[in-house]
């Protein structure tokens, strides 16, 4: 686990995590809160991707959550390993548990739930039902590389626009 804001990833892994953020933008223009999430094989083929779809009452629709049952339904446990998941966000508690249990391999997120809670508060936003526990304290064996920082303004924004809230400078 990296937390450390200087992170550095190569281009490809970039522009991967670039797509997330188009892909949270999406959600946001959609209603929905701003996170996209990506799968590559380990040939950097992307398999899946998707956006938040939680405005309908279904708080589970995450994007790393369909990422993981889609896993599961269409790769092998070896192909599942190997993969690795790009996403707008850190996962939650549950996306964590989800990606462990079906056997997911690398995460490489852009802004970390300690970022989100942190703009959250000053927002004044009452937090969720779920504590934003960073990733490896749900799953203690997952290679996980994030936040990257140069994402980090962008996705502030968005959380922003999806709350009606000034985003401050």
């Amino acid at each position: 686990m990296n937390h450390d804001s200087t992170v550095s990833i190569s281009a490809t892994e970039r522009a991967y995590l670039r797509r997330c953020v188009d892909l949270a933008q999406e959600a946001v223009e959609a209603g929905d809160e701003p996170y996209g999430s990506l799968l590559t094989d380990p040939t950097g083929t992307v398999r899946f991707e998707d956006r938040n779809r939680v405005k309908d009452g279904d708080a589970t629709r995450h994007p790393e959550f369909a990422i993981a049952r889609w896993a599961a339904e269409n790769l092998s446990p070896e192909e599942r390993g190997a993969s690795v998941v790009f996403t707008s966000g850190e996962h939650c508690p549950m996306c964590s548990a989800a990606h462990a249990m079906v056997g997911l391999g690398r995460i490489v997120y852009a802004s970390s739930s300690e970022e989100v809670s942190s703009w959250y508060q000053q927002w004044g936003v009452t937090a969720g039902p779920v504590a934003p526990l960073p990733i490896q304290v749900v799953a203690t064996q997952l290679q996980v590389i994030g936040p990257v920082a140069e994402f980090t303004e962008e996705i502030r924004g968005l959380h922003a626009r999806m709350l009606g809230v000034q985003s401050p400078d």
